[in-house]
């Protein structure tokens, strides 16, 4: 008797009527042989091999470039489940409309069985999923992304216990481009892309939209989180999962280096991406890393910004629409040294300094193995996770946001998460450096309604003895020049060290409106280009501007009516009272 993954296979092939069935075991051999076949078709190109062992370039459409969130759906039974953060179609509408965009779309095509499991293959935190896609660049990045093959088939057997994913490139126009996820039935669809965080159903499909809900069915959190772990001199390791809009240096975080003047630090990556944290026996929070590889972006990435990152990718990685210098080497805007006099751009075509256009796409990608990070942790397998003992929420403010504060409790803090605000990056299409609201850097990847997420965070900190400390950070505070006023990426340590200092009582804090900022002697900023003066602008609060968000927040949080929990109102309404309003 065929089991239930069977049954779907055969449905699926049904309906996409492919030529070639093929069941991905996830061997070396497999990945090779698929990498050689796309480079014979030309759909991906070999780079310089000596220089970059096992590395080649994908390029494409230029249509499918980033997150299509304007098409991207949730769709539950009721409307108001997945909430106005959520663009909704009511399930059969959605099956309609976009199953017939599946039926033949993989004809002349072979059809991958991508079976995976997110998280270490023997934690009990670990959740299994399967891929069908047309592919074979899909299937390839699975391979770096999850733990892939026959691991996840023995713990999938015979139950219908996992996420199911239909994917296919279909024809790749952007009229018929939709990405859809059905909650309840923990199923997603995706039609019409090829670019990473549309295609590859692991990601932000099941790691996040997908997996926020089964979080809040289940008892956990699925966040848009790094993870790291700070050794100090003593040999004491701390953990910190942080939460940033994508393009906002969670990578660089979470593998920062620490400079010369922090001796005696060191910095151990658990995740850069995604954190699935479950209340543990002891009261804290606990946190896994569902990936097994990095889907990083190119630009800006250097042996400054990110020298970890940087020797990572070296070998065994898939770039996406960066360029091609002549060398047969990549290169992207703000890697290291003067750019090539000449390359072949994202697109293909010839490219030059003096080119009006970039010569790698803003939102170009690497996907590249865990395992070769320098700064990889030991712990980053353990099935039981890592304990968290401080959460950060950081985007992108020119003014507003401190360098650094904490939360007075964590009511406090989920409603520091809950107005997030950054400016808007590549990583999604649309407009470039808008300030837009983005709750704990989830707000394209919730996938329910909002109000009823921050209501699942309030009550997961009843079930904590021993919660994270809450804190929110912002590298990006720029002067009237406009010019930015922290030095930032491995310098964030500086400010690191303090949140380790509050999460074990070491130093104190300046009680504000707004949460308790350091007091100017807690941030070291011995040998800096850091004056007193750049300090306090750096750890001010804005007291009218501050008076002048509660507004916005008060008109962001009515959006949710009746599912926005009376909690984050109440946090509302005291800071109106603490700022005198």
């Amino acid at each position: 008797m065929p089991t239930p993954l069977e049954r779907w296979v055969e449905e699926t092939a049904q309906l996409t009527r492919p030529k070639n069935i093929h069941w991905c075991d996830g061997s070396e051999a497999e990945y090779h042989r698929l990498i050689q076949e796309m480079t014979q078709a030309g759909t991906l190109s070999e780079l310089n091999q000596k220089e970059y062992p096992a590395c080649f370039l994908h390029r494409s459409d230029p249509s499918d470039v980033a997150r299509t969130e304007h098409l991207t759906f949730v769709c539950t039974r009721t409307k108001d489940d997945a909430g106005p953060n959520n663009n909704w179609m009511a399930p059969p509408e959605a099956k309609e409309k976009v199953g017939a965009l599946f039926s033949g779309a993989m004809k002349d095509r072979t059809m991958y069985v991508v079976p995976y499991i997110m998280g270490p293959a023997s934690s009990p935190y670990s959740q299994c999923g399967v891929e069908i896609t047309d592919s074979p660049y899909v299937a390839v990045n699975m391979r770096i992304m999850t733990r892939m093959g026959k691991a996840a088939l023995d713990r999938i057997g015979a139950s219908d216990n996992y996420v199911k994913g239909l994917h296919s490139l279909g024809d790749l126009s952007p009229e018929r481009r939709f990405i859809m996820h059905f909650p309840e039935e923990r199923l997603i669809w995706s039609v019409g892309s090829g670019y990473g965080g549309n295609a590859l159903l692991g990601k932000k499909c099941f790691a996040l939209r997908l997996g926020s809900h089964m979080a809040k069915e289940e008892g956990w959190l699925a966040e848009h989180m790094l993870v790291l772990g700070i050794e100090d001199p003593s040999g004491r390791t701390t953990y910190v999962a942080a939460a940033f809009p994508s393009a906002c240096g969670k990578t660089n975080l979470a593998m920062l280096v620490p400079p010369a003047s922090q001796k005696g630090y060191k910095i151990w990556t658990v995740g850069e991406d995604i954190a699935w944290m479950h209340p543990g026996p002891d009261g804290r929070l606990w946190a896994i890393n569902p990936e097994a590889g990095f889907f990083g972006v190119a630009p800006g990435t250097n042996s400054r910004t990110n020298p970890n990152v940087m020797a990572t990718i070296r070998k065994n990685t898939i770039y996406t629409n960066v360029a091609v210098t002549p060398h047969g080497t990549p290169y992207w805007e703000g890697m290291d040294g003067p750019p090539p006099h000449e390359a072949i751009d994202w697109q293909g075509k010839p490219w030059t300094p003096d080119s009006v256009t970039k010569a790698a796409h803003p939102n170009s990608r690497f996907t590249t193995p865990a395992t070769q990070c320098p700064s990889m942790s030991s712990e980053w397998e353990n099935p039981q996770g890592v304990p968290i003992s401080a959460i950060l929420f950081g985007g992108r403010r020119a003014s507003l946001i401190p360098l650094v504060y904490q939360s007075f409790n964590w009511q406090h803090g989920v409603f520091l998460g809950a107005t997030m605000t950054s400016e808007t990056t590549a990583a999604a299409t649309g407009a470039v450096g808008v300030v837009r609201r983005d709750p704990m850097a989830m707000l394209p990847f919730c996938g329910y309604n909002m109000g009823d997420y921050f209501g699942h965070w309030l009550r997961m900190g009843q079930k904590l003895t021993n919660p994270p400390q809450i804190f929110r950070v912002n590298w990006f505070r720029m002067n009237a020049e406009g010019k930015y006023l922290w030095p930032g990426f491995g310098e964030n340590l500086r400010v690191l060290r303090w949140v380790l200092g509050r999460v074990h009582g070491e130093v104190g804090a300046a009680e504000t409106p707004i949460g308790n900022l350091p007091h100017p002697s807690g941030i070291d900023v011995t040998g800096l280009d850091v004056t007193s003066e750049t300090l306090h602008e750096l750890l001010t609060v804005d007291w009218k501007g501050w008076q002048e968000a509660i507004a916005g927040q008060k008109e962001y949080f009515q959006k949710y009516g009746e599912r926005m929990p009376k909690e984050i109102w109440q946090q509302c309404e005291a800071l109106e009272k603490r700022l005198g309003q």
